[in-house]
Order: C-alpha cells, then sequence, then structure tokens
C-alpha cells in the first residue's frame, strides 16, 4: 500500500453538488470503454441514510456515464426487505431506466452467477460467494452511507457495504450464509475478509447525514453536511469512524483505537488498506469541509 492516501471532503447543503466536487478529485477517464459495476447500499427500502439517496446514485452514474464505459451495472442483494422491492421503491430501476445503465438482483442469479471463494484463514466456515457482476467488472464503484450498526457490525461504512455483493444462498446448495454471518462471534472478522475478494476503485461515502447509533435502519441522526471519497476502503472507514466519534456515538465504536476495531484492524492485516491513521491524509474541498476536517483530524491524532 501507498504511504499515505488521500481522503477528500467536501461541504455542500446541495447533495449533488457535493458529490461533483469529490468525485472530480479522481481522473474517471480510465473507464472509458470499460465495465463499471456499481455496489450502493440498498440493504432496506428505509430512506437515506439508512438507503443510499438517488440522488447520490444518480450524481456517480451521470460521472461515470460521461466516460462512455463499455457498461455501468448496479448489483445489489439487500438484508433487510425483497431486493427487487426495495430496488422498486427507491425509485433505482426508474433510474437506470432514465439513464441507461444495467440493474442486476443478486438474489435472482443461478449459481453461474456467482463465484466460490476458499481461501485459508477465513473465518467463513464454508467459505463464501461473491457476485461475478463484481469479480468480473474492469472497475468497482461503491457508495455508502455513514451509520453505525445495531446487529453486530458496529459500523457500516464501505467494508461492511460489501456485504450486500456476497451471497445469503446460492442455488443448489443448502445454505444460509447470512445466518452465519449475523449470528458469528467473527462477524466483524467476516466482514473484513469479503473485501480481500473485491475490489473497490472509488468510494464515495454520503455524510450529509448520518446514525450516530441505532442503524442500519433507524437511528438517532447527525448532519454533518459532508461527502467524503477516496480509493481505500480502510481509509474511508476510519475517517467515517472519526467522524462518528467527533459527534459522540455508541460505545462500540466511540471507546478504543480505531484501528483496534475489528473491522479496521482484520481489513489492515490482509492489506486491504492503511495501517495507520497517520497514512490518511485529509483534503477539504471548501470551507465548510474544512471545518468538519479540523473535527475528524483531532480524533485521528488521537490514535498516534
Amino acid at each position: 500500500m501507498a504511504a499515505r492516501t488521500e481522503v477528500y471532503i467536501a461541504g455542500s447543503k446541495d447533495r449533488r453538488a457535493g458529490v461533483r466536487n469529490v468525485l472530480e478529485a479522481f481522473d474517471l477517464s480510465s473507464m472509458a470503454g470499460s465495465s463499471v459495476a456499481i455496489k450502493a447500499n440498498y440493504n432496506s427500502a428505509d430512506p437515506f441514510p439508512a438507503s443510499t439517496h438517488i440522488d447520490t446514485l444518480d450524481t456517480v452514474c451521470n460521472a461515470l456515464l460521461e466516460q462512455q464505459p463499455a457498461n455501468l451495472t448496479l448489483g445489489e442483494r439487500s438484508g433487510m426487505g425483497n431486493t427487487r422491492a426495495v430496488l422498486e421503491s427507491t425509485g433505482v430501476f426508474a433510474l437506470a431506466r432514465e439513464r441507461g445503465f444495467g440493474v442486476i438482483v443478486l438474489d435472482e442469479l443461478d449459481r453461474s452467477g456467482w463465484q466460490e471463494i476458499q481461501a485459508a484463514g477465513l473465518h467463513w466456515k464454508r467459505g463464501l460467494f461473491i457476485a461475478q457482476v463484481f469479480n468480473r467488472a474492469d472497475h468497482v464503484v461503491q457508495t455508502c452511507c455513514l451509520k453505525t450498526h445495531r446487529y453486530g457490525g458496529n459500523f457500516t461504512l464501505s467494508l461492511k457495504n460489501m456485504v450486500g455483493s456476497v451471497a445469503r444462498r446460492v442455488p443448489g446448495i443448502n445454505y444460509d450464509f447470512m445466518n452465519e454471518l449475523h449470528n458469528s462471534p467473527d462477524q466483524r472478522l467476516m466482514i473484513a475478509e469479503i473485501n480481500r475478494f473485491c475490489k473497490s476503485d472509488v468510494i464515495v461515502l454520503d455524510a450529509t447525514d448520518g446514525f450516530a447509533s441505532g442503524g442500519p435502519d433507524i437511528g438517532k441522526l447527525i448532519h454533518p453536511g459532508i461527502v467524503i471519497a477516496g480509493n481505500d476502503r480502510v481509509a474511508i472507514d476510519v475517517t467515517g469512524i472519526a467522524l462518528l466519534r467527533s459527534f459522540g456515538t455508541v460505545p462500540a465504536v466511540m471507546n478504543g483505537q480505531i484501528f483496534e476495531q475489528e473491522q479496521i484492524a482484520r481489513a489492515a492485516q490482509l492489506g486491504i488498506g492503511i495501517s495507520s491513521a497517520g497514512d490518511i491524509r485529509l483534503v477539504p474541498l471548501d470551507d465548510t469541509a474544512a471545518a468538519v476536517a479540523e473535527k475528524i483530524q483531532v480524533q485521528l491524532d488521537r490514535e498516534q
């Protein structure tokens, strides 16, 4: 991994403007003529920040479509509701028809749509299956939300967002992989391990609002008013945790060193991202972002 990674922050009352601002920090031209997969956060049909705001998804998709990729496809599996119904009610299908990108309901895939992962050292007892749409894509872009997670994940940012790329059930295999995940004492380690087998070239964390407690569907609302972006999932999640701490959050997220959080520690151990808070360089893109970045930096400095 590079010694330092940049995390861009934009502050804006206009969500679309904030998303555009952080995306302009990246050279997206490499996506021209390529296959691009999007992983958003549609675990349920609950409104933002439980789910990706449709304006955020639209702005991300527009930026990608401007590069004229060979194809652009959103893949999703909802954990709290029927995925097709969730994507319908949140407006994803309507947006896809309007903008011209594809949508794959991962629960409806046959066996050929999944890649089996078996590797030494995994905490997944029977391995796991990741949707081929993400592993076959030339580029993966994800957009996630800022929130805690009351069902054992502790927080759900970019690392946990990729749980929705993994099968709950695979045709021909009588096993519930999500039942294993959510009942395992190693849940947070397992979340990190998913990310060893899939990439994220660009991550947009919509932190205009967030949940400082509860989550992933309902919780105590906070209003940071920023959008965060980068290409290192550990750096994004560490920044998100620092932001939650600056507002005050649940003890499981608030206490101890950030790099002692099991999702973070395991991801860093596996080389998915940075290994210390000192590897993050916050890049505020406007005055509002600068003020919030100062509060985040205070939390990051406590790691050193």
